[in-house]
């Protein structure tokens, strides 16, 4: 296939982003630089840098905004196909998945801001609500953590009886309660708080205690504990 000049090939070495990462490693890349390497061409009419800057631009310059564009999305932009539109999704969720990864490789869980750390990278951008139970052993250290429930929060959608199943079977000695508020208020419902009373008596009853229950957004947490209404 016949090379254009606006292709990575025909670029200057030192505007060739694949060239610059091999000669001078990843960390001296842009993060324009790192999606024109997605991307890999650009058009008759725009480099795949040009067209890198212009999608970054329509989302301010924030990654975490770029990750949540979907494929057709993204395909809006002149440019970009299908496939290249699914590189970059799948880029950015590798990158949300090892964020997660690392948080949750965290020693211990003993404050509401750990959990959001553990918890954001999973439900803090997600458009919908989520209910998830972090299963603790006894030094506070993840043994597992669970999605309970999907599109909101009663006392019909969580169910005890799988909660303490679920601690029961991964030997938990405690467990904590996450799920995200999508509008990105921090505020407690009445749902909430009355599924929080609901598993914290049945913790008690199984000597499995609930220690928190933490409220999600994009950039801010609400603990039961630390606000004292758990």
């Amino acid at each position: 296939m016949e090379q254009t000049p606006f292709s990575i090939k025909h670029w200057a070495e030192d505007d060739k982003p694949r060239e610059k990462l091999i000669l001078k490693g990843k960390q001296s890349l842009s993060d324009v630089e790192l999606i024109a390497i997605l991307i890999g061409s650009g058009s008759r009419s725009e480099s795949a840098v040009a067209l890198s800057k212009r999608i970054l631009f329509s989302v301010n310059n924030n990654l975490n905004a770029l990750g949540k564009l979907s494929v057709n999305q993204l395909m809006a932009f002149k440019g970009i196909g299908q496939a290249k539109a699914i590189t970059i999704v799948a880029a950015s969720e590798l990158g949300r998945r090892k964020r997660a990864e690392a948080a949750t490789q965290l020693r211990q869980v003993t404050s509401g801001k750990a959990v959001f750390d553990i918890m954001q990278p999973i439900i803090g951008e997600l458009p919908h609500e989520e209910f998830w139970v972090l299963y603790l052993n006894n030094s506070n250290k993840i043994l597992y953590k669970s999605q309970i429930s999907k599109g909101g929060i009663s006392g019909t959608l969580v169910d005890v009886r799988i909660v303490f199943k679920t601690a029961l079977e991964h030997n938990a000695t405690s467990i904590i309660l996450a799920h995200n508020h999508p509008s990105g208020k921090l505020q407690a419902s009445s749902a909430d708080k009355q599924v929080t009373q609901k598993l914290k008596q049945a913790g008690q009853q199984l000597d499995i205690p609930v220690l928190d229950h933490v409220i999600v957004t994009e950039n801010h947490y609400l603990s039961f504990a630390d606000d004292g209404i758990l």
